[in-house]
């Protein structure tokens, strides 16, 4: 059931929700958390396809938020789809011209559901500079951007960096969660050895590329290799070389990766690139903050020790390489010994998941100010 409204105001869009629950007997038991999507004109339709399939698994009330020329005469029109149309959620969709075009709490503060979470998402945008200026980020419980949306995605990504905030998620980080979840099995199964070096390939425009790569350098204080392809903005391959020999996951399609294993014969896992609907499942399935991601974006980005970066496509400055060397990770690794936890490690995966403690400082190893001085 859909239902139009032009030129109304949220107080009477939400007397005609509790009208339609009287007439048709559809509740709002269930719901589990309010999404608020900041969609832009013409662009919105994909990012509500994607809320509905997850609405499937996280029943929820979805707030659309599509802005309009801020020179036309201020009014709000509506859409509210109920039922079928809807999947497992309500959807209210918000066109808002001249002043409207701009959401803002108070916009959206009679339509949030009661006592229930309320999760932010900028399918095709950048969030404001700083959370702080802007209300509906204030109030969310998460907030979710997609830096590979962007016109120039790393430096979208520096500007996730430099304002982070807990309870912020990038869905350039939640595309590589099978990349992650294949890698910390492998390294659980294999014999304890160190990881000398991580070789990240793929294509040289794409964050989800340096956001793996700077997750497994710092977690297994290796140096890590950057190899820019050309092509889609996917990951392609990466190996982690050991002392007894190298550990491969290459994904060549987009649907089956390859596993190649010192002494083991070559292993096909299903593992498909991950779509827009998947993505937001997962990230509506924790509402407490990432925290791995967190220390990612931040201080990862920082300290990962980069080898080189290798460009295979002709460009000149390759956008990986532009934005590592801007933010301190392109700087030459440094020649220091691996640290006695890691080369004694009993369980490879626990450094690389964060579970295990963290081994005490080196007194003879530089800080990373001091490395940056």
């Amino acid at each position: 059931m859909i239902v139009s409204m032009e030129n109304t105001t949220t107080s009477a869009i939400d007397k005609k929700l509790n009208q339609l629950r009287d007439q048709h007997g559809v509740v709002t038991l269930g719901r589990v958390l309010t999404l608020v999507i900041l969609a832009q004109a013409g662009h919105s339709e994909a990012a509500l396809e994607a809320a509905n399939f997850a609405s499937h698994e996280h029943p929820c009330r979805i707030l659309v938020h599509v802005s309009h020329s801020q020179a036309e005469s201020t009014r709000l029109d509506a859409q509210l789809r109920m039922g079928g149309d809807a999947g497992a959620s309500e959807v209210i969709v918000l066109h808002g011209y001249g002043e409207l075009a701009e959401p803002t709490e108070t916009l959206f503060s009679a339509l949030l559901l009661p006592d229930a979470p309320i999760v932010a998402w900028w399918p095709h945008e950048v969030p404001p500079p700083s959370p702080h200026t802007s209300s509906i980020a204030r109030i969310a419980h998460r907030r979710i951007t997609d830096a590979a949306r962007s016109d120039d995605a790393f430096e979208t990504l520096a500007e996730l960096s430099d304002r982070y905030v807990p309870g912020d998620t990038d869905l350039a980080w939640t595309r590589v969660t099978n990349w992650r979840i294949q890698l910390a099995a492998v390294l659980d199964q294999a014999e304890p050895a160190p990881v000398r070096e991580v070789v990240v390939e793929g294509s040289g425009r794409s964050p989800s590329v340096v956001l793996l790569g700077t997750w497994l350098g710092t977690r297994l204080d290796a140096e890590v290799t950057f190899v820019n392809n050309a092509g889609p903005r996917r990951l392609d391959r990466v190996t982690l070389v050991r002392d007894d020999g190298e550990i491969v996951l290459e994904r060549p399609g987009r649907t089956v990766a390859m596993l190649r294993q010192p002494g083991q014969p070559d292993q096909q896992i299903a593992m498909p690139v991950r779509d827009l609907n998947a993505c937001i499942a997962e990230e509506l399935r924790r509402l407490d903050p990432d925290e791995v991601y967190g220390e990612v974006i931040t201080t990862g980005l920082r300290d990962v020790r980069v080898a080189q970066v290798v460009d295979t496509t002709g460009e000149h400055t390759p956008g990986a390489a532009r934005f590592l060397a801007a933010h301190g990770g392109g700087r030459p690794a440094l020649d220091r010994p691996q640290p006695p936890a890691l080369e004694n490690a009993a369980d490879p995966v626990a450094e690389l998941t964060g579970a295990a403690e963290a081994p005490p400082a080196d007194p003879s190893v530089p800080t990373p100010g001091e490395e940056r001085a």
